[in-house]
C-alpha cells in the first residue's frame, strides 16, 4: 500500500462540485469511479479544497491510497483514458505515508474572472461573470492590498460552514486587466493559507462595488474591520471561480 498525490483540472459547469453526493454528478464521485475502474478497488479520494458547484480547477490536489502496481505514469494515463472530457489528471506523484490533501494545505490561490462592459461574450458566459459597466482596476487593487496580512475575515464569510475560527492570512491580492476579442476580463487572484466560505467569491462582490466607484477602496478594510457580513457585497456567482493551484509544507522541504 502506498499514498499518491494527483493534480487534477477540471471545469466546473456540469458538476455538483467537490463532494461526493448520490445520485449527483460530482468531481469525487467520478474521480474514485475512475480509480476503482483502473485498480479494481474503491478508494475514498480527499481533496485540498472541496469546490463548491459550478467552481472549476486548474491545480486541484487530491489523494489516496492505493495498492496498484502501476507507476505513476501509467496511473496517470490509465486514469485519463476513462475519465469524462471535462476531468483530466496532469500528474501523478508519490506521497509520504498518510498524506491527506485535506489536512496538510497550506496556502492555496485563486482566480475569479469578471468580464467587463457592455457586450455580453457569449464564449466566456461560463467561465466569467459577466458586470455590465466600467471598472476602475487601480482602486480595486488598492482595496485588495488592505486585505493583506492576519486578520478576521468573518465580514467575508457565508453562513453555512463550521470552522474554529475565522482568521486567516492573506499573502496577495492581485488585480489585472486583460484585453481580449469580445471585451476586458479582470483577473481578481487571491493567495491565502486558508479559505473561508465563499470568501473569494465575497471578496469578488465587494471589490466589484469599489469598482464601480461605489465605495471608495477604503471600504475594504472598514469591512473587514467590522466582521459583519451584512456591510460586504454581494458573493459573486460560482462560474468564474478557479482554484489555481495547493501548496503543501512538504512542497517547502523539496
Amino acid at each position: 500500500m502506498r499514498y499518491v498525490r494527483l493534480t487534477i483540472a477540471y471545469d466546473g459547469t456540469e458538476y455538483f462540485g467537490w463532494q461526493y453526493q448520490p445520485d449527483k454528478r460530482t468531481v469525487q464521485g467520478t474521480l474514485e469511479a475512475a480509480v476503482e475502474e483502473v485498480t479494481t478497488t474503491w478508494t475514498r479520494i480527499v481533496a485540498s479544497s472541496r469546490t463548491d458547484a459550478g467552481v472549476h480547477a486548474v491545480g486541484q490536489v487530491v489523494s489516496f491510497p492505493t495498492a496498484t502496481r502501476l507507476d505513476n505514469d501509467e496511473l496517470r494515463k490509465a486514469l485519463n483514458a476513462v475519465l469524462p472530457y471535462d476531468l483530466v489528471v496532469r500528474e501523478v506523484r508519490d506521497a509520504r505515508y498518510g498524506f491527506n490533501a485535506t489536512r496538510e494545505s497550506v496556502r492555496k490561490r485563486y482566480r475569479y474572472l469578471l468580464q467587463e462592459g457592455r457586450l455580453r461574450d457569449p464564449l466566456g458566459r461560463g467561465h466569467s461573470w459577466h458586470v455590465p459597466y466600467p471598472l476602475e482596476v487601480d482602486a480595486m487593487q488598492a482595496g485588495g492590498n488592505l486585505l493583506l496580512g492576519e486578520h478576521d475575515f468573518s465580514a467575508y464569510e457565508s453562513t453555512g460552514s463550521k470552522r474554529e475560527t475565522s482568521v486567516r492570512t492573506v499573502y496577495d491580492v492581485t488585480v489585472q486587466r486583460r484585453e481580449l476579442e469580445l471585451g476586458p476580463r479582470i483577473a481578481i487572484e487571491i493567495e491565502a493559507n486558508g479559505f473561508l466560505y465563499n470568501m473569494v467569491r465575497n471578496i469578488a462582490g465587494t471589490l466589484a462595488l469599489v469598482g464601480r466607484r461605489k465605495h471608495p477602496p477604503a471600504w475594504m478594510r472598514e469591512v473587514l474591520d467590522s466582521r459583519d457580513r451584512r456591510r460586504a457585497g454581494m458573493t459573486a456567482p460560482p462560474h468564474a471561480l478557479f482554484l489555481l493551484w495547493v501548496k503543501f509544507a512538504d512542497d517547502f522541504l523539496e
